[in-house]
């Protein structure tokens, strides 16, 4: 049977021929052609299926069939395509060649995904690499705007020497992730615990190849070539067969096997060969990542939705259709910055940066002449320095809270994760301390605000480090933008239903580690500043 199978895929004719040289298969023909065909890729046409919705001319359909499609990229742009019909569950399937030689920077993609600020999508992701070092395959599951459950691969075969199969199947039930027919990745449905699983949103397949040279390489070492411009993956044998969205509501073709497929002993046994040998990154063991032990999930909203660049006059760039990645640059005759498309009274805002030499912020502020606020301020330095991180809280308009930092590593090579986290009783951690005569910021609603600006006459070694404007210009990365709060409109607020920041609190284990970067990577403390405060540091302190 796994002869005939195999031998099935090249020609029936040299079926035909083995069956006669072995008439001992001959009991099985009907029943191997039957599960053949329940198990073959169905060649559908990328000029019925599919609209190359973007790259003006770099996305091609090579032959009057439509099974061969390409998508190339050059340093003007790239190129993606997108499914005509949306689907409520299905089996999604294509062959791709990747891009040979070196694809430093570039992704190729292979996904599903919903519409909206709280999307569902699947995905795999292809990060290139230099000449001679493998790709990395990526995959990820966002429910309701909820990602970061990455699991990342390298192949077992080089995907730029021939055409291999990728597949996603998604049922009520689960999200498997198959290559070449093995099973590598198993995404259960968990609601019964808390988890989201995609399953009301319909979505499309997408395919794309664009420039990702600030992260995709070995966290954004690794550039892209463009002399070896354009690069070109290719698309074959495309296979969508699901659940067709129309008119509010589902259609599934009768007695689906995809639809309640699970994974028995055999590819749970071949999942964990994958991922012994070929996993190179797992979000569930990465406890540096998430110290707590706890399922830790960023929403990734959308920086064309959710923000508005408001100063810098094109310094400011959205990087991406999804509006999952922006950058803010300075120049000597500018900087530039964003902000919240709302406002918020208490809340948790959320993003990764990524930082350059120069000086970027991020901030919560309100309006008017005694306005709350509250900061991270990363002020650069000259090279083979680090960057200080000024952290300080205004209420009514007055500050003087700052507390300042060397970090643990070093912010301008990758992303890291920064947050504040402003609830009624503290802001992680400064403590509400009203009874004791210190304001608190309680009363009025804030936006977010970043921005990256020039600040040479204080912000290094104060003002004597000045701006190097040969270097310019400066850019900083944002991606993963999430504020999740109590939005005000028309005078009052709106809190979303249990939220756990709007009671979070410095446990002991949280306590230990907050004294644990402060007594060894704080440089300055206002409260212990008694030159600046002679008469006594302020009551907060005490």
């Amino acid at each position: 049977l796994y002869k005939l199978m195999s031998l099935a895929s090249t020609s029936i004719n040299s079926i035909t021929s083995e069956i006669y040289k072995n008439e001992v298969f001959l009991r099985f023909t009907f029943l191997a052609l039957y599960l053949f065909a329940l198990q073959c890729v169905y060649a559908g046409s990328f000029h019925k299926d599919v609209n190359i919705h973007w790259g003006n001319g770099r996305g091609k359909i090579h032959d009057n069939e439509g099974k061969l499609l390409s998508l190339s990229l050059d340093k003007s742009s790239g190129s993606g395509f997108q499914s005509n019909q949306e689907f409520l569950y299905g089996k999604a399937e294509v062959q791709m060649k990747l891009v040979p030689g070196n694809s430093a920077g570039t992704v190729t993609t292979f996904y599903l995904k919903s519409h909206g600020t709280t999307w569902d999508e699947v995905d795999f992701e292809f990060l290139g690499n230099i000449t001679g070092h493998p790709y990395t395959l990526h995959t990820n599951v966002y429910t309701k705007g909820l990602g970061d459950k990455e699991q990342q691969f390298h192949l077992w075969f080089d995907p730029t020497a021939g055409f291999h199969t990728y597949c996603i199947t998604w049922n009520p039930q689960r999200i498997i992730f198959t290559v070449d027919g093995i099973p590598i990745r198993e995404f259960k449905n968990s609601e019964s615990i808390g988890i989201h699983f995609p399953k009301s949103q319909p979505m499309r397949v997408y395919a794309s190849l664009w420039e990702a040279e600030h992260w995709a390489t070995r966290g954004g070492l690794e550039k892209t070539d463009w002399s070896k411009a354009p690069f070109t993956a290719y698309y074959r044998n495309y296979n969508v067969e699901g659940c067709v969205w129309a008119n509010g509501k589902s259609s599934c073709p009768k007695k689906s096997h995809w639809f309640t497929k699970k994974l028995g002993k055999g590819g749970m046994n071949k999942v964990k060969w994958a991922q012994r040998k070929y996993m190179v990154y797992n979000y569930c063991t990465d406890k540096k990542r998430f110290p707590q032990a706890q399922s830790v999930a960023v929403y990734a909203g959308s920086f064309h939705k959710d923000v508005k660049i408001h100063w810098g006059d094109g310094r400011g760039k959205i990087r991406d259709r999804d509006g999952k990645l922006l950058s803010l640059s300075l120049d000597k005759s500018s900087g530039s910055g964003f902000q919240s498309n709302q406002e918020f009274l208490y809340g948790k805002a959320e993003v990764q940066m990524k930082l350059v030499p120069g000086n970027s912020a991020g901030t919560l502020k309100s309006p008017g002449t005694t306005w709350d606020e509250i900061d991270f301020e990363f002020l650069g330095n000259i090279s083979g320095h680090p960057y200080t991180l000024h952290t300080n809280v205004y209420t009514q308009g007055s500050g003087e809270k700052e507390q300042q930092f060397h970090l643990w590593f070093d912010p301008t090579v990758n992303f890291h994760t920064y947050c504040i986290t402003w609830n009624p009783q503290r802001i992680i951690e400064f403590k509400n301390t009203e009874s004791m005569g210190v304001p608190f910021p309680k009363n009025q609603p804030m936006r977010l605000y970043a921005s990256l600006w020039e600040a040479e006459n204080w912000a290094t070694r104060g003002g004597l480090e000045k701006t190097d404007w040969s270097k310019a210009p400066f850019t900083a990365f944002y991606r993963n933008y999430n504020v999740e709060g109590c939005v005000w409109a028309n005078g009052k607020s709106s809190c979303p239903g249990n939220s756990p920041w709007f009671t979070q609190k410095v446990d002991f284990e949280g306590q230990k580690k907050m004294k644990w970067a402060q007594s060894k990577y704080m440089i300055y403390n206002y409260c212990t500043d008694k030159r600046r405060f002679p008469r006594g540091v302020p009551a907060v302190c005490t």
